[in-house]
């Protein structure tokens, strides 16, 4: 039947998008790297949808999307903080003009310091693979999803490239920030904090008024703000999980 195939193809899709991103991240086109991982989440986002719609989930389909998930959310961002780390090192403020389009290869002389940006891929991977055989991951997610980490990884590149603020410029290019984020995104990934999840089992307001607040919120960032929006939704979806954690243990 092929309707049961359907999800799976759009999985594949998210896959195809996840290896055209490494393919970019690693010849440095951070930009249209992001291009593709934002395609492969969005394709993330509907194969579960149409699992679900047409009702033909299988346990193939689950192995299949986290396999996706590992290149396009975890493998793609690991890449591109390596990139950054590896420019940072080399930025001097007063002088560098740096072209965050171009194609740069890659040599074998690179700086250690940078591998540690695949801290990302590591943590995104045993993420993944705790969501697999974790059954209290069914309606919420316990520690960061592995889109939402890409999201605000791939965010740093293009606030470069379109909304160059010296001030974000500056903080982006500090190694020492970009070291920071990675070793909070392995941690935050993986960690025991429950997150709710953009799935409306109804429509009705009073059980999703939170998901609706976000999403206008998100709206709302995203039109005055453009890409600066994205690294700030995901901290106030972490912030909103914990107000919301903490109020279900009051009650």
């Amino acid at each position: 039947m092929l309707k049961k195939h359907i999800p799976n193809i759009i999985t594949l899709l998210n896959l195809l998008c996840g290896s055209i991103g490494v393919i970019l991240a690693v010849q440095n086109n951070l930009i249209t790297a992001a291009l593709f991982v934002g395609l492969g989440i969005f394709f993330d986002f509907f194969d579960g949808l149409a699992a679900r719609s047409l009702d033909v989930q299988s346990e193939i389909g689950l192995q299949l999307d986290s396999l996706a998930d590992m290149v396009t959310s975890g493998l793609v961002p690991g890449i591109v903080m390596f990139q950054l780390l590896n420019n940072a090192i080399e930025y001097q403020p007063e002088t560098a003009v740096v072209d965050w389009s171009a194609t740069n290869y890659l040599s074998f002389d690179m700086p250690i310091l940078p591998l540690l940006g695949l801290l990302i891929s590591l943590g995104s991977g045993y993420r993944l693979a705790k969501f697999n055989v974790d059954e209290r991951q069914t309606d919420s997610f316990i520690g960061l999803p592995t889109p939402a980490n890409a999201i605000l990884i791939l965010s740093l590149p293009l606030i470069l490239a379109f909304q160059p603020h010296p001030f974000a410029v500056e903080l982006i290019l500090n190694q020492w920030v970009l070291i920071g984020l990675t070793i909070f995104s392995a941690i935050i990934l993986n960690a025991e904090l429950p997150l709710f999840a953009l799935k409306f089992k109804t429509w009705g307001v009073k059980e999703n008024w939170f998901r609706y607040g976000f999403l206008l919120l998100a709206l709302i960032l995203l039109v005055t703000l453009q890409y600066l929006a994205l690294p700030i939704l995901i901290i106030s979806y972490v912030l909103l999980s914990i107000i919301l954690s903490g109020k279900n243990k009051k009650a």
